[in-house]
């Protein structure tokens, strides 16, 4: 499978976009480089604006933006927009219901060596409390095309969080249907279903593998929109397979394992076992180490799913 970072998908739809419409503004807070947003502002320089280590002031100035008429496209990272400049997101931007996007760049554990201050592992928790905005996580650069597709002419905030290093393709092409708040499934299944999201969802694919060489049949569903969550998706999971596993780089709680669990409670109770980072600050290391530090790994994953027959 081919690997490409979504954040290098993300600046090159928008330069697509940005040429053929003037009013589109990218925002950056000292986070050209890192965003991979250094061609952009190459090619449209008067299309963006660097505003410094500084991202309260980079969501005012956007919400700014929007309110006279501009698309602000944010691209900062996901740690620290989501965390220190939260109180703009929620009044500036939320309540205001302005038309900004916030690209939360380097999520999860892709920063991992710069340690527990660069991890992003609230935002689902935090963005799925605040009213009006919506929250996506790709899982791969088709996801990513699809997204920006429609975000470019999509009115409201909206916040999505993508990784830093390059990741697997989870679809075989662009041919599959893309839209906020509709779940993918990218398998049918029968005895258990599998629900990521963002950039594990490769992950519980091969886990769903796994399973497959014990004779366990594994829906697999890319739940790349937290908010508004598929909930009809995830009830019809509960009621086909009777058992559901939720993958996410993102904290046990609040994440989509929590939400997960309030629809199946709600609805049609089953057993769900949620995998994530566990209630302490995730150890510091590259990706790959961390996600076998705590078992966010195929093996795990479908060793701890096999558990659920017995």
């Amino acid at each position: 499978m081919s690997k490409t970072a979504n954040k290098k998908v993300v600046c090159q739809k928008l330069i697509e976009f940005a040429e053929k419409d003037s009013d589109i503004v990218a925002l950056t807070s000292d986070s050209r480089g890192s965003a991979s947003m250094t061609e952009f502002g190459n090619q449209l320089p008067d299309q963006l604006v660097e505003v410094g280590i500084a991202e309260q002031n980079i969501v005012g100035m956007a919400a700014g933006l929007a309110a006279g008429g501009k698309k602000p496209f944010i691209t900062s990272y996901a740690a620290f927009v989501t965390m220190r400049a939260i109180e703009q997101v929620k009044v500036d931007v939320a309540y205001s219901n302005v038309n900004v996007k916030i690209i939360g760049i380097s999520g999860g554990v892709s920063y991992g060596p710069l340690g527990m201050s660069h991890h992003t592992l609230h935002d689902i928790a935090v963005m799925r409390a605040i009213p009006n905005i919506k929250m996506v996580m790709p899982a791969d650069r088709y996801d990513t095309e699809k997204l920006m597709e429609e975000l470019v002419d999509y009115q409201g905030p909206v916040y999505v969080r993508v990784g830093r290093n390059p990741v697997e393709d989870v679809h075989k092409s662009a041919d599959y249907e893309f839209k906020i708040g509709k779940a993918d499934q990218l398998r049918d299944g029968s005895d258990l279903t599998i629900i990521a999201t963002g950039e594990l969802v490769s992950t519980a694919l091969k886990a769903a593998n796994l399973l497959k060489k014990d004779d366990l049949s594994c829906r697999v569903i890319n739940m790349h929109t937290l908010k508004p969550l598929d909930e009809k998706a995830i009830i019809k999971a509960a009621e086909d397979t009777g058992k559901i596993v939720t993958v996410e780089e993102h904290s046990i709680y609040g994440g989509l394992g929590s939400a997960v669990s309030q629809v199946v409670a709600e609805n049609h109770p089953v057993p769900v076992k949620v995998f994530g980072i566990p209630d302490e600050p995730a150890v510091t290391g590259y990706p790959e180490d961390i996600f076998n530090e705590y078992g966010l790994t195929p093996a795990n994953i479908a060793e701890k799913a096999k558990r659920m027959f017995n």
